[in-house]
């Protein structure tokens, strides 16, 4: 099929993006990486009267150094180098880890982070992670920025907290706390597809090996990532061994997530799916946490 009729805009800058955006607000659509957009476009699910192309707007392509020692990384990033990037790799490991699970090296070379996170698709790895992460998302309009935390930026099924007037245009990575272990799993038919079920973990343990913060986000377990947080309080406060460790996937695969089946798998399945990744997860993380 063929998208309806629009009026094309490149703009060169993000002043430029952000008036077109004000100036048609809803009728609009911001096209990134368009690995999305494109589809929806040709099955005429979507039909804005203008599409504003942010390929264009180079400020908004960056991986930075914060002032921290955390993470500062432009919206329209290629998640390729997310993959590849020797800095996101020392600072945000688990960021790095779960880009390859996305679809394809095609796929990677073209999609962005700020067009995946602005989607807000349920089985999708970069939303997940960015919650795992803690990570702040910085909106910009022509009256100004807000930051948003990630709990608090998607807000259900393909929503998310931005306006109508607002670019997504640039993500903030808090630095990695000490003695904290990572790991994203993920299940699917074949190697590219979406998720039946997956996850990103982390734990941070004291100097006794007592854990003291632990996350626990799902894809494809809900209507946007999901953050098991009765799971997590079980670790805070314990050594994570093996016995907790099984408590605690029983406790978010069979009463926090919430997944619907369809023609792939069933609800149920997919519940056995996350308890078994999260006992995987948890135990990969506590590792690398311990080392």
């Amino acid at each position: 099929m063929k998208p309806a009729p629009f009026e094309y805009m490149a703009p060169q800058t993000l002043e430029s993006a952000l008036s077109a955006v004000r100036q048609y607000g809803y009728d609009s659509k911001l096209l990134a990486g368009g690995q999305s957009l494109i589809p929806l476009l040709n099955f005429r699910l979507a039909k804005p009267a203008v599409l504003i192309d942010l390929n264009g707007v180079e400020d908004l392509d960056f991986v930075r150094v914060s002032s921290d020692g955390g993470l500062r990384i432009g919206a329209m990033t290629r998640q390729s180098r997310l993959e590849k990037d020797p800095l996101i790799a020392e600072r945000a490991p688990l960021l790095t880890e779960a880009v390859p699970f996305i679809a394809h090296p095609q796929i990677r070379n073209r999609g962005t982070l700020g067009g995946t996170l602005a989607h807000a698709d349920p089985a999708a790895e970069l939303p997940t992670v960015a919650l795992a992460l803690d990570a702040r998302l910085r909106l910009r309009s022509e009256e100004g920025e807000r930051w948003v935390d990630a709990r608090d930026f998607f807000v259900g099924l393909l929503t998310t907290a931005l306006a109508a007037e607002e670019i997504l245009v640039e993500i903030e990575i808090p630095p990695l706390p000490d003695r904290t272990g990572w790991s994203f799993l993920e299940v699917s038919r074949r190697h590219g597809d979406y998720a039946l079920a997956g996850l990103a973990a982390g734990v941070t343990l004291d100097e006794a090996g007592v854990c003291t913060s632990a996350h626990l986000v799902f894809l494809s377990a809900g209507e946007g990532p999901l953050n098991a947080r009765g799971a997590t309080e079980m670790l805070t406060g314990s050594i994570p061994d093996d016995r907790l460790i099984e408590e605690v996937a029983r406790q978010a695969a069979e009463v926090e997530v919430e997944p619907t089946g369809d023609i792939h798998a069933s609800a149920e399945f997919k519940r056995h799916l996350c308890h078994v990744l999260t006992e995987r997860a948890l135990k990969a993380a506590n590792r690398r946490a311990r080392s």
